[in-house]
């Protein structure tokens, strides 16, 4: 089922072109890596898809439902959003169930199906035994595994990430791309990351939607090249 659809997608600070005419899909079931140079505006390209930031021209449609009929559900992670300070007032156990609570509303108990969901959360970005830790007195790489579980708590239909791996470590990051890969592939959900480690997680994705510069425009326009994961991945 097709969840995004960008088209024509044109946009410049001031009068700085930055991005012209992108286009480009997300559907259920699949895990796509956006990848480019620095400065090529990924995250500038997120940000316009998800209306943080004003298209100059073209159209993004997003799916009002998802594939079984109920209202779409969408979770995005920024670049380091996991700067909490030592006096933030939350354990970690805490702060990811405050994920389910969008779910249920916030005066609805949580259902012991809720603190199983939490729990298989923190596992899966191995921070269920750090459940009663402070959350500013863990280390960088921690924190954004906890952000990570309260995303995955949330249970959202698409996951929009913005290098979502920065400060882990290699044995944790291959766990947090075989869980997306299986989020995407078992559950349909839909994932969009930013990396920069595409060998790393080539053998996990579909997709891999590069942004390119365009000699024909300004120097910081950038089009959109995007290979099939077989053609583009399984040629080694």
């Amino acid at each position: 089922m097709r969840y995004i659809t960008v088209q024509n997608l044109s946009f410049q600070y001031d009068n700085d072109p930055v991005l012209a005419e992108v286009n480009y899909h997300l559907d259920s079931g699949e895990f796509v890596t956006l990848t480019g140079e620095n400065g090529a505006a990924k995250s500038t390209l997120i940000k316009a898809t998800l209306g943080i930031l004003r298209p100059k021209t073209g159209s993004v449609t997003m799916a009002k439902k998802n594939i079984k009929g109920q209202k779409l559900r969408l979770a995005y992670l920024p670049q380091q959003i996991a700067s909490f300070n030592a006096g933030f007032p939350s354990t970690v156990y805490e702060f990811v169930k405050s994920g389910r609570y969008p779910r249920k509303g916030w005066f609805r108990p949580l259902t012991k199906h809720d603190q199983a969901h939490i729990k298989a959360s923190l596992e899966s970005v191995g921070m269920w035994e750090n459940r009663q830790k402070q959350i500013g007195n863990l280390s960088g790489g921690q924190k954004q595994r906890v952000v990570i579980a309260r995303m995955f708590a949330s249970d959202p239909d698409i996951f929009v990430l913005d290098e979502p791996t920065t400060g882990m470590d290699t044995g944790t990051t291959e766990t947090f791309y075989e869980l997306m890969a299986h989020s995407a592939h078992q559950h349909q959900k839909a994932v969009l990351m930013i990396t920069h480690d595409s060998e790393d997680v080539k053998g996990y994705v579909d997709r891999n939607i590069h942004l390119v510069r365009n000699q024909n425009l300004p120097w910081r326009c950038f089009n959109i090249h995007e290979k099939d994961n077989r053609e583009d991945f399984d040629n080694d």
